[in-house]
């Protein structure tokens, strides 16, 4: 009798599975996109809802052709089920303490120039310290949706307009105006332009990410210029913009990292030297939580370790102090 109660406990779902589970269903939208996040089936997935409503003895979610909604009493219980699995998750990190290891998929999302180049490095000694850490690494430029797709954070460059999400600080990219030689020897000029003002007649490149018909320079004594562009080429990417002024088309105003060897070989020149873009914010962005894994606290404190390393500052990163 003995074995048999302990066989059928050994056998009983586990609960807070079960409720991870079903927060996931409702944050991802659907089954199918839960079990992907989830890597799991969605026959699994749907077993874990269905054991979830016998044990609590209620319907959670109401589905049809059309789609998936909480019932009232699925919605009372998705806002507790998520409040208890942040304490037990804080619970368990709390008692493991200093062996809080990091574990588990992290998945996050970085833009496609800066994530190609200047943080593999940084990614690539995280995964050293942390082996029990696998990261998928996704390029994309825009703000993601975290619930939905089942991301841990991001990497954003440029102001942060969401108020739904945390957004750290860690460095700034400042940002030159450069062309190639053969832009200046078209327009007849014989000396490297100074003044912004000097660049109107030149044909223009725009990376419409953060500049389309107009850039707003700078001087190092604190003066400031606008020029009005009427752009040959606009691009939404950096690598893109890079390529196309190295081939001639145009000036650009373009990240400092990124054409720091171009001027340094003399395939692009700095114009009017002296000036320079606004410096972009970089940000380590996710979503507010009432707890967060050791493996997503541990990239952050990473992040902003590397990015304030001396090594990236010849490179055009500008550390930010104090954060």
């Amino acid at each position: 009798m003995t074995t048999a109660k302990n066989s059928a406990k050994n056998t009983a779902p586990d609960r807070i599975e079960l409720m991870q589970t079903f927060v996931r269903i409702v944050e991802a939208g659907s089954l199918s996109a839960a079990a992907a996040q989830m890597g799991a089936t969605q026959p699994t997935v749907s077993r874990r809802l269905q054991a979830l409503e016998r044990m609590l003895g209620l319907r959670l979610l109401q589905r049809s052709t059309h789609g998936m909604n909480l019932t009232e009493d699925g919605a009372r219980c998705f806002e507790r089920a998520k409040l208890l699995i942040a304490d037990w998750d804080a619970f368990e990190a709390d008692l493991r303490g200093a062996s809080d290891v990091p574990e588990g998929l992290l998945r996050v999302v970085v833009p496609h120039a800066f994530g190609q180049q200047q943080l593999v490095a940084p990614l690539a000694d995280y995964l050293r310290r942390h082996p029990r850490v696998a990261v998928e690494w996704l390029l994309h430029d825009g703000t993601p949706n975290f619930i939905a797709s089942g991301i841990d954070c991001a990497i954003h460059v440029g102001s942060v307009e969401d108020p739904s999400v945390v957004a750290v600080k860690i460095a700034e990219v400042p940002r030159t105006v450069v062309a190639a030689p053969s832009v200046l020897e078209g327009a007849a000029m014989a000396a490297v332009p100074q003044h912004p003002a000097e660049l109107a007649g030149l044909p223009w490149l725009a990376l419409r990410t953060f500049y389309r018909n107009e850039v707003r320079l700078a001087h190092d004594d604190g003066r400031e210029h606008s020029l009005s562009l009427q752009p040959r080429l606009s691009t939404d990417s950096l690598f893109a913009l890079r390529s196309a002024a190295l081939l001639g088309l145009g000036a650009c105003l373009a990240s400092s990292w990124a054409v720091a060897d171009d001027v340094a070989q003399g395939r692009l020149v700095r114009l009017a030297p002296a000036w320079h873009g606004e410096p972009l914010p970089v940000y380590v962005i996710y979503p507010y939580a009432q707890f967060y894994p050791a493996k997503l606290r541990r990239f952050v404190e990473l992040m902003r370790g590397a990015l304030e390393s001396p090594a990236l500052w010849s490179t055009g990163l500008v550390p930010v102090a104090g954060v």
